[in-house]
């Protein structure tokens, strides 16, 4: 069966500094078809936005995201739990930093963890662990954590489920005739460096980051899908139907020597 990674943004798991309760019961509606034909691993984002409901502090010192986090990821565990009791989806929580991609013993630890899980049919849901790391220890942004888990559990592709349609050639927000690109082989590091611009305020990625993501995959010969995690028509799409129609596919360029 293949395999594949799930990544779902703040900015579309949450909304007026609450679960969206909606938008997350559609994300586990598609996951519980996905599991039919994948075996799946969710990366999650906002527990520190869902923190934020019980705890005003301030995210952007480093002791109040910790707090925050800390209290958001069982409210954010929690409110999974509920919507995959629905379709009889067991979970479990794995929570990860960049550490454990540097050590083979605990890389290879969490990959038997996952591997155990999705054996037994349970889904692991992978956020990073704010709470009792150094900012060393940590990417900082989901996009590229869950790039790292693609390629750690040999998944064939990631997908980003974002608040844009997927990669386009100029900012949309700005620029009306912006041409969204279907499917990308390579990035010039030029687009790597630039500004990442998160439209929420409890994100901390942007489309800098997925780029970032996206190369890192491409350069190990691994795909990713972005795409709208608001409307999941293009997701579903892709992933059940085998169409695309909407989103941006990032692939390695094909070896015409390669038989």
């Amino acid at each position: 069966m293949k395999r594949v990674v799930i990544k779902v943004g703040t900015a579309v798991l949450t909304q007026d500094n609450n679960i969206a309760k909606e938008r997350m019961l559609n994300l586990v509606s598609l996951i519980a078809m996905l599991k039919r034909r994948y075996d799946v691993v969710l990366v999650t984002s906002g527990a520190v936005a869902a923190g934020y409901s019980t705890l005003k502090l301030d995210k952007r010192k480093q002791i109040g995201k910790k707090a925050l986090a800390a209290a958001g990821q069982p409210i954010l565990m929690t409110a999974y739990k509920k919507k995959f009791d629905i379709y009889d989806i067991p979970t479990a929580q794995i929570l990860l930093t960049e550490d454990d991609f540097d050590s083979r013993k605990r890389t290879k630890m969490f990959q038997e963890i996952i591997d155990a899980h999705l054996e037994n049919n349970i889904l692991p849901i992978i956020n990073e662990n704010d709470i009792t790391s150094t900012p060393e220890q940590l990417f900082g942004d989901n996009d590229q954590l869950s790039a790292h888990v693609a390629h750690a559990v040999g998944a064939e592709l990631l997908v980003i489920l974002s608040d844009i349609d997927g990669y386009y050639n100029k900012n949309p927000q700005e620029f009306k005739d912006a041409k969204l690109y279907k499917s990308v082989n390579e990035l010039p590091q030029s687009v790597l460096v630039d500004t990442s611009t998160p439209n929420n305020e409890f994100a901390t990625g942007g489309i800098v980051t997925k780029l970032k993501a996206a190369d890192f995959l491409i350069s190990r010969g691994r795909k990713m899908f972005l795409c709208n995690g608001f409307d999941l028509d293009a997701a579903e799409s892709f992933l059940l139907r085998d169409k695309h129609e909407l989103g941006t596919l990032f692939e390695p360029k094909i070896n015409k020597n390669q038989s």
